[in-house]
């Protein structure tokens, strides 16, 4: 058969189109062409105080209201046992103790009695076999003559485990006093008891319980399995308070630092915003007690190797809620709250504030370099209260880099009032916020790339794919989400020198006690897991390097174009060269990293994968790792990788630029 001339050229055609298409592409690095540096700081974590993650989260106390200021004095307490009317009795002392005002009172009548007090803790009391639990209590007695007996006991009853406290001291003082105890048996949902033995009255408050296995082994610490994670992540900043919880639902309910320090007995009790916010999760229950409170948040940053980045009110509350402002010729407290908070953090054992510090236990400085003005705030009359804030601030300490809010939204009228006026007053660092399908996250992934180099830095302090919609309860942490988000942080890592950090938001939530979906990792009584999203944020901290160097495909950034985006950095301390690729899609595909330079690189690289084949995937108590980081060797070739990219994967290579091996 013969072909006429016009065929054979469209078949030769067709031919040489089908060996493109099926030619490996290339991917080429150059660690010498430097682009920008990498913050110390640059991955982080948000905390706040939402979906209990404080109280009955990383708060270690077991003990629900544990000095009845709830506004139901006995909630998350009952009372069982034969009484009479008058035997338990809640007093308040208000104008003597006016942070902690109300106590209990307990009268029995003979030498055996089976008046008890039952407590259900956070949604049930987490409890481990073998592990011992600290209970304290202050007390007040006239005259001795009664023992207390403290247990945990199980759904039926059961004791796990329990001891006895005998008031020491009958003086009519307020005491403090100790015991100790071990659990027979492991119980996701234990009850505390108290029952009383002998003849007499005595006032109780603050009645504690703690697990052994705090952070630290601190007294009174924090819950040392959701620290770990932290801690694993060696994140560069921790965000603390929040969040919405800094703004409060009115000003009355705002977070004020200075009531979160001090003696744990003597912080007062506030409702927590999340407690009625949302109507599908209503949390009547949900208080902060502040027993994890500034100094603590201050400890934690710098136990974990972390820069502490405290958020402060700027004397406005949640706009959604109430929009209830300060007058700017009354802002004169929260400007000096702001002020005795650098001092509190970094003021010498001279200082009032620094000397508050020291009797804590930390005659050091925390050190602290950022602090946030405002959380979510948004309009001129944030702008204003803003303008105030950093002329006072900048003028006492002006090496403080300060962290404004662009407001709810990465776009839209909101935004680009915030973003323009910030830019124009010289801010240090603007806090841009994204909660988004992961579409959007995909097609954002190049956001940075336009932005002003020499202009203000850019937060990206809050981050989250939404499988379903913004707030909406049926949200997953699913793999999608993650690959989405991971692909996106390309474009911020590529950006280094615009955006100085980000970091997921919200942190934690309790598997029965949350408000908002998605989180980065989940927690019951017993058990906590790290999500697929937690993974990505690991992954880009723990890798975070130094420089950012150049990665190109068809001498352009690779952020989508052909279905691929990437960013890569090197460690100027480890002379590594780290490589993140990320396939969101449903294909293999195939590529060719050529490292540029003279310099020969090991011949044996490190491929660090995340990846599933379900974008539906999700972690869960029960199987904590379905998505998480595998390791496997890659071949180095003339400084030439050849790598198949799987279908929903993040790619993370380590590159020996020493030429010793496997990291």
């Amino acid at each position: 058969m013969k072909f006429k001339p016009f065929a054979l050229a469209a078949i030769t055609a067709l031919c040489t189109l089908q060996v493109q298409a099926q030619k490996t592409r290339t991917i080429v690095v150059d660690p010498a062409k430097q682009t920008a540096k990498v913050q110390p700081e640059m991955w982080g974590v948000f905390f706040e105080d939402i979906n209990m993650g404080a109280d009955g989260g990383i708060y270690a106390e077991l003990i629900k209201n544990r000095s009845f200021e709830f506004y139901k004095p006995m909630m998350g307490w009952k009372v069982e046992g034969k009484r009479i009317e008058g035997d338990v009795l809640v007093l308040n002392r208000q104008e003597s103790k006016s942070s902690n005002p109300r106590y209990i009172r307990v009268k029995t009548g003979g030498k055996q009695t089976d008046l008890a007090l039952y407590n259900e803790g956070f949604k049930g009391i987490g409890v481990k076999k073998g592990l011992e639990y600290d209970f304290s209590v202050m007390y007040r007695q006239q005259q001795k003559g009664l023992k207390l007996h403290i247990a945990l006991v199980d759904s039926t009853g059961k004791v796990l485990g329990q001891s006895e406290l005998i008031p020491e001291k009958p003086d009519g003082q307020w005491q403090s006093q100790h015991a100790s105890f071990k659990s027979a048996e492991t119980v996701e949902k234990a009850n505390f008891k108290i029952w009383f033995e002998g003849e007499g009255a005595i006032d109780l408050d603050m009645i504690s319980l703690f697990p052994g296995d705090t952070w630290k082994n601190r007294k009174g610490g924090l819950r040392g399995d959701m620290v770990q994670l932290l801690a694993d992540m060696k994140p560069g900043f921790v965000r603390f308070p929040g969040g919405c919880i800094v703004e409060g639902h009115d000003l009355s309910t705002r977070y004020q630092w200075k009531k979160t320090i001090g003696p744990v007995a003597d912080r007062e009790v506030i409702i927590n915003r999340w407690n009625t916010e949302f109507a599908h999760r209503p949390s009547p229950d949900y208080y902060q007690t502040f027993g994890l409170g500034f100094y603590e948040y201050f400890q934690l940053a710098e136990d974990i190797g972390a820069t502490a980045l405290p958020i402060l009110n700027c004397g406005m509350a949640c706009q959604f809620n109430t929009a209830e402002l300060v007058p700017l010729d009354e802002l004169g407290p929260y400007i000096q709250d702001a002020l005795d908070l650098v001092e509190f953090a970094n003021g010498a054992v001279s200082t009032p504030w620094g000397k508050v510090r020291a009797d804590m236990g930390h005659p050091e400085p925390f050190n602290l370099k950022m602090l946030g003005v405002g959380n979510e705030n948004w309009g001129p009359q944030y702008l204003e209260r803003l303008e105030l804030f950093t002329k006072a601030l900048k003028s006492k300490y002006p090496d403080i880099l300060l962290v404004n809010s662009s407001g709810t939204d990465p776009d839209g009228e909101r935004f680009d009032l915030l973003n323009t006026s910030l830019r124009k007053m010289k801010a240090d660092i603007i806090d841009e916020h994204y909660y988004r399908s992961p579409d959007w996250f995909l097609k954002n992934a190049n956001r940075y790339d336009s932005y002003d180099r020499k202009g203000s830095k850019v937060f990206a302090g809050e981050y989250a794919a939404q499988s379903k919609a913004i707030a909406n309860p049926g949200n997953q942490n699913n793999w999608e989400c993650a690959i989405a988000e991971a692909a996106f942080l390309t474009g911020l890592e590529r950006n280094a020198d615009v955006v100085h950090m980000a970091s997921y938001a919200p942190l934690f939530a309790h598997a029965e006690g949350w408000q908002w979906t998605p989180d980065m990792i989940w927690v019951d009584n017993l058990n906590v897991y790290g999500t697929p999203n937690y993974y990505v944020q690991k992954l880009y901290s723990l890798y975070k390097g130094t420089d950012v160097v150049s990665i190109l495909e068809d001498n352009k950034f690779i952020s989508g174009q052909q279905g691929i985006y990437a960013s890569a950095v090197t460690d100027s301390e480890t002379g590594e060269l780290i490589i993140k690729i990320i396939n969101p899609g449903k294909e293999t595909l195939s590529r060719e990293i050529q490292i540029k330079g003279s310099k020969k690189a090991a011949a044996t690289a490190q491929l660090i994968l995340l990846q599933n084949n379900n974008p539906g995937a999700v972690n869960t108590f029960s199987n904590a790792v379905n998505v998480s980081p595998e390791t496997s060797p890659l071949s180095v070739k003339n400084n030439k990788v050849n790598l198949e990219l799987k279908p929903y994967s993040f790619n993370l290579i380590r590159v020996d630029l020493k030429g010793k091996g496997v990291l």
